[in-house]
């Protein structure tokens, strides 16, 4: 039987992490992938032939984690109330439980030379940003949202403002207290409360 590759794509990807987390995604080159895997220069080029597919797989495979858990926090309560409060909270929790992935995303994809990505990789992105946005949208529908205004509402409190909270933390170096996610519940309760949206607020 043969031996997996010593160096195969989770290896290398996590290095770049490790990179895009410390000094921003500037940092991820091919060189210091090698350098802090501890892989040969071939083993990258081997796995990433150009440096904006390295960009493309690290920010698809850290998006594509953290969306598939923000999802099943959305499916883990049927009253939609709990899931919008279940889906803020978790926005925040997963970055708690994963700070470097957690600072790489408050770059964007931008950062990381979406312009540049192959078409395949493109698709990738937008494959999953559909999902999550189908899903806050079916949340607003079951919320009794009506009109723009007040899907902008939802996703302001179960996208938004999570991220808000996240990112002046993690910004600046500091973890995140203990009381995030209940501020990230709070701004759920303010924005959507505990009727319909169309039932009361401003």
């Amino acid at each position: 039987m043969a031996r997996p590759p010593r160096y195969d794509e989770s290896v290398l990807l996590d290095a770049a992490v490790r990179l895009a987390a410390a000094a921003g995604p500037a940092a991820v080159t091919m060189a210091a992938v090698a350098k802090e895997s501890g892989a040969p220069n071939g083993s990258v080029y081997h796995r990433f032939p150009q440096r904006v597919v390295l960009l493309a797989e690290l920010w698809l495979r850290t998006v594509g984690r953290f969306q598939e858990s923000y999802l099943a926090a959305l499916d883990s309560a049927p009253e939609p109330h709990r899931a919008a409060a279940a889906a803020a909270r978790h926005v925040v929790s997963w970055s708690r439980a994963h700070p470097q992935e957690a600072s790489l995303l408050l770059h964007g994809p931008d950062e990381f030379g979406r312009d540049e990505w192959p078409e395949e990789h493109t698709r990738r992105a937008q494959h999953g940003n559909r999902r999550v946005f189908g899903a806050v949208a079916q949340l607003a529908e079951s919320l009794g949202a009506t009109t723009a205004v007040e899907a902008e509402r939802i996703s302001l409190a179960v996208i938004d403002l999570p991220l808000a909270i996240v990112r002046r933390h993690l910004r600046n170096g500091r973890p995140l207290p203990g009381h995030a996610e209940e501020l990230a519940e709070c701004c759920v309760a303010d924005l959507i409360g505990d009727g319909l949206i169309g039932d009361g607020g401003p």
